[in-house]
């Protein structure tokens, strides 16, 4: 994931003067703020496991279970799209990242919270109403 958006810096395929992909990366940054503050320091660790503390399902956790990965897809997703050739290969490359993380997390969550099961069964992995 980090690899993706870093080649997605590095080729210039990260931003754009589109008005369009600033105010979606705008909209991504937001998000990305909101569900940090929302979950609190302890969302500051590298490590896939789940800390302590319980399951956070309230700001933009009630619709998303990952909103940090949402807006991570969302800031990368907008500045390759403008960049097609160039940023596809490296969003995939994010979205793969974005992809095992999830995997990872979820199954040590489920591990440690069996609430999560239900939570889950509510609410979306990324995409409100969707996905």
């Amino acid at each position: 994931m980090a690899a993706g958006i870093f080649e997605l810096w590095r080729t210039g395929a990260l931003f754009s003067p589109s008005p369009a992909v600033i105010g979606l990366q705008a909209v991504a940054v937001a998000l990305f703020v909101w569900a940090r503050a929302t979950f609190g320091l302890r969302s500051f660790h590298a490590a896939a496991d789940p800390t302590e503390g319980g399951l956070v399902t309230t700001g933009p956790y009630r619709r998303l279970r990952h909103p940090i990965y949402a807006a991570l897809a969302l800031f990368a997703g907008a500045g390759a799209a403008v960049h097609r050739s160039a940023g596809a290969l490296f969003f995939l490359l994010v979205l793969a990242g974005i992809a095992a993380r999830i995997a990872a997390e979820e199954a040590l969550v489920v591990a440690r919270y069996p609430e999560y099961r239900e939570y889950a069964r509510r609410t979306k992995r990324l995409v409100p109403f969707l996905f």
